[in-house]
């Protein structure tokens, strides 16, 4: 009885409570649970890392990222102002303008100029009358109006006179020879110029521009004529009717074309007959031409009074 009565050693069961009370830490410092702790607590960092990487890595999240990046460049950029491109400003340019920069840059650097004049196309004879007829418009609106009297009219008009009578000696010798090959094309300009010289005022004591003008253009006339003469264009010039042109050309001017006519008597005369125009040289027995069609040229001639 006593035996079952008497109380157990204590060591036992403190030994037990020892073990229930320090099992926590004992398993939190056994290996088990140190590898188990620190593999969960490297999947945490690990799904740390994945967390902190991943929205970088995404591509949706990246376009979002740059995109504001993109906007925030653009609105930080300021504008300023800057001069128009060549090209726009040719476009703002009329043709006075294109001009007056050409022969400015021309004037400026002469291999440029000669350039500009190899490469570009020769004018025709309608842009060169059309020129000219632009310089006549200037004129006619340069008079006054109402009645004045010559000198102040002359004073009022004498500086677009003068600029249209310049750019008629400046484009007569395009289309003489040798430059101009075609006597086609140079007659066709004469016959223009020509009517532009009808067209100048002419005052009594101003009369020098016009005379002057004449003197040239019946000399261009003579020189074409000429030239035409020698290469066998004399018949094209009488089928063409150009002397008739001329003729017509001299008795407006009052006679002032006496070069032309000249010229014209001495080369066609032998084709154009009295009905041209032209004073005939054959000597009273009708041209050359009319006795070709008529059959006559080459037949006997008589001599003496039988």
């Amino acid at each position: 009885m006593n035996v079952l009565l008497s109380p157990q050693p204590p060591s036992f069961f403190s030994h037990q409570h020892d073990l229930n009370r320090r099992s926590p830490t004992r398993s939190m410092s056994s290996p088990f649970y140190n590898t188990l702790g620190s593999s969960r607590k490297r999947k945490a960092e690990d799904d740390g890392d994945e967390m902190s990487v991943s929205p970088t890595s995404s591509p949706a999240i990246q376009s979002r990222q740059l995109a504001p990046r993109a906007t925030k460049k653009i609105r930080s950029s300021e504008l300023a102002g800057r001069p128009l491109s060549l090209p726009r400003l040719l476009e703002t340019l009329d043709a006075t303008q294109l001009r007056t920069v050409l022969q400015t840059i021309c004037e400026r650097q002469p291999e440029i100029g000669e350039e500009v004049v190899k490469s570009a196309p020769r004018p025709t004879v309608e842009c060169a009358l059309q020129v000219l007829k632009e310089y006549q418009d200037k004129l006619r609106n340069a008079f006054p109006y109402g009645d004045s009297s010559s000198d102040y009219t002359y004073f009022r008009v004498k500086q677009p006179l003068v600029a249209l009578i310049e750019a008629l000696a400046d484009f007569t010798p395009q289309y003489l020879p040798p430059h101009e090959t075609s006597a086609n094309v140079s007659l066709q300009y004469l016959d223009g110029a020509t009517k532009v010289v009808h067209e100048l005022p002419e005052w009594e004591n101003h009369r020098h521009h016009k005379e002057n003008a004449y003197d040239e253009i019946s000399k261009a006339w003579a020189l074409v004529i000429n030239e035409a003469s020698k290469r066998g264009a004399g018949f094209t010039l009488h089928s063409a009717g150009w002397d008739q042109v001329l003729a017509k050309h001299n008795q407006q001017s009052g006679g002032r074309l006496g070069a032309a006519i000249a010229s014209m008597s001495a080369n066609l005369g032998w084709v154009g007959g009295p009905g041209g125009g032209i004073p005939n040289t054959s000597g009273g027995q009708g041209s050359i031409l009319e006795d070709i069609m008529s059959g006559n040229y080459g037949s006997p001639v008589s001599v003496g009074p039988w």
